[in-house]
């Protein structure tokens, strides 16, 4: 399975750096450069996971997560966030409030991205298969 993922963010080295690095580990990788952007991008592609940055310009990265935690289509898509140094807000708050899996504080290393994009989907993907295996058909009890 090829899992699709959407990358946000606003500065372009960044973005094409990532996008590189994900594609080459055989991820479908589609780019927007800011939140509105991710936000339209996501009605005509449901990603398996997003990765966005908290500063942009338009729509920054938590209301673009607010907007998907509010919509059913994207409540429960895994997010990262990239945070710049002296822009990182509490990480917990991010975490408990929006739902966001993992905060990473830029500079980054794209493997280390990979990394962690591999290990949560990873993880969604054995809570699906356990969900499966203990739910009990109807009329089954």
């Amino acid at each position: 399975m090829t899992y699709k993922l959407l990358l946000v963010d606003d500065e372009v080295h960044i973005l094409r750096a990532t996008e590189f690095k994900l594609a080459r580990a055989g991820f479908d990788v589609v780019c927007a450069s800011d939140g509105m952007e991710a936000w339209e991008s996501m009605q005509e592609v449901c990603p398996d996971m997003v990765v966005t940055d908290l500063n942009m310009p338009r729509m920054d990265g938590l209301k673009l997560v607010q907007k998907m935690r509010a919509d059913e289509r994207f409540e429960n898509i895994p997010v990262i966030m990239l945070t710049a140094k002296g822009y990182e807000v509490a990480n917990e708050v991010i975490r408990d409030e929006y739902r966001v899996a993992h905060v990473m504080t830029k500079p980054f290393s794209p493997r280390e991205l990979l990394a962690l994009v591999q290990s949560l989907l990873s993880s969604a993907e054995e809570t699906a298969a356990e969900l499966a295996t203990t739910a009990t058909p109807a009329g089954k009890e």
